[in-house]
């Protein structure tokens, strides 16, 4: 099955007109995208945009041989000029089955918010699922492994940075596997282009492709590889723990792991935590511990943990490490163990993880022992736990550079 992208951009396209952002400013040449619409082997047009024509005409394709023409959007929106030839447009029931002449099945599947997905079957066999903007298949079930479950669909094209939970719901109920080719769609100026966004949907097993595009759906594709183990590191309020987010959002059954635990006295922690917590998707867990090696140990969903700076304080309560007595009477020798039992469960690992820690130094001296003490290990934690992580990420002024893949 043949898929080309006329466009692959949000509803009102990329530049949005008249939208002085950064984002839009950049969006030339290349990196311009039409509203989306996919052309199904000549013969099934999702999505009637304006310029479908042209846009067809531009990748090498003729609408001319187009025998239907579905709508996903929620509703039909502005009037659009339908090219000579072409049928009119409509749309199929939720959950109604329609067969092509050209032996094409197409299912509406049933979204969370007004709108048609579709999943297009070729005559071959081949599955590929196309959702609407802003979108998520409404109603799945966590995937099983009793007979007759269905395969993962050989492509899906989705809203993926709109709406990241539409992945991660699939990839639960087994519409996503392993060699699903996910193509994202539906882009806006919420993200910026080139680089940055192949980094971002890379993080999520992801990849977008230029309009004009065509794709072979079933046919083997290098899926974006998603570094099982990655650093976070960053200042104060630099986005490194949106950034760790974002990293898992595609994911289900997310463990947060909490390394502050509750402080009920601190009016102002408890307002950094509810912020963080009300971030985070509703099907992610949370655990309020520094018991990370067991964590570590077990098989289980994605960690993300948050973050080891608070891990490193509670290590150093327990080792006495602020008392100078204490600590060079063997408390710095307890430390080191225990770091290094981190490290190696870090090592050993077969889960998905993403830590967040604090950058350090730069320049500034501690006035307290103690200060330049905890400064030092939290130094050494970071360099040990990112030498056993395929990626590490620098974040600064909420922006992401990459410092190991």
């Amino acid at each position: 099955m043949e898929v080309t992208l006329l466009g692959t951009g949000a509803p009102a396209g990329l530049p949005r007109p008249d939208c002085p952002c950064a984002v839009c400013s950049a969006a030339r040449g290349p990196r311009a995208r039409a509203a989306t619409a996919l052309l199904v082997d000549g013969a099934l047009l999702l999505d009637l945009t304006p310029g479908a024509a042209l846009a067809a005409a531009r990748a090498g394709r003729s609408l001319v041989g187009v025998r239907q023409v579905l709508l996903t959007h929620p509703h039909d929106g502005p009037a659009v000029e339908v090219p000579a030839g072409l049928p009119a447009a409509g749309r199929v029931p939720d959950g109604r089955v329609l067969t092509l002449i050209s032996g094409h099945r197409v299912r509406a599947v049933p979204m969370d918010t007004p709108g048609t997905g579709y999943e297009v079957a070729s005559p071959e066999g081949d599955r590929l699922l196309y959702l609407p903007p802003g979108a998520a298949p409404a109603g799945l079930a966590p995937a099983t492994a009793a007979p007759g479950a269905p395969a993962p669909y050989d492509m899906v094209v989705a809203d993926v940075v709109g709406r990241p939970d539409a992945v991660a719901r699939l990839r639960a109920a087994g519409g996503i596997g392993a060699t699903t080719d996910v193509i994202a769609v539906h882009l806006d100026h919420d993200v910026p282009g080139g680089p940055e966004l192949d980094r971002r949907l890379a993080a999520a097993g992801a990849r977008t492709v230029p309009d004009g595009a065509t794709l072979i759906v079933g046919e083997y594709h290098a899926v974006p590889d998603v570094p099982r183990r990655t650093l976070v590191t960053g200042g104060a309020r630099s986005g490194k723990s949106v950034e760790a987010e974002r990293r898992l959002e595609t994911f289900p059954g997310v463990v947060y792991v909490a390394t502050g635990g509750s402080r009920a006295d601190d009016t102002e922690w408890a307002e950094r935590v509810t912020l963080h917590r009300d971030r985070r998707p509703n099907s992610w867990r949370t655990e309020e511990t520094c018991e990370l090696v067991p964590l570590l140990r077990r098989d289980g969903p994605p960690l993300l943990v948050d973050c080891l700076a608070l891990w490193l304080t509670d290590a150093m309560d327990r080792v006495g490490a602020w008392d100078d007595e204490r600590w060079h009477g063997g408390g710095d020798r307890k430390l080191r163990e225990r770091v290094a039992e981190l490290v190696t469960a870090v090592r050993e690992t077969r889960r998905t993880v993403v830590a967040v820690t604090n950058e350090v130094g730069s320049g500034v001296v501690p006035a307290t022992a103690s200060g330049r003490r905890f400064r030092d290990e939290l130094g050494r934690l970071n360099a040990a736990f990112a030498a056993e992580c395929e990626q590490v990420v620098l974040v600064v002024a909420g922006q992401s550079l990459v410092l190991r893949n």
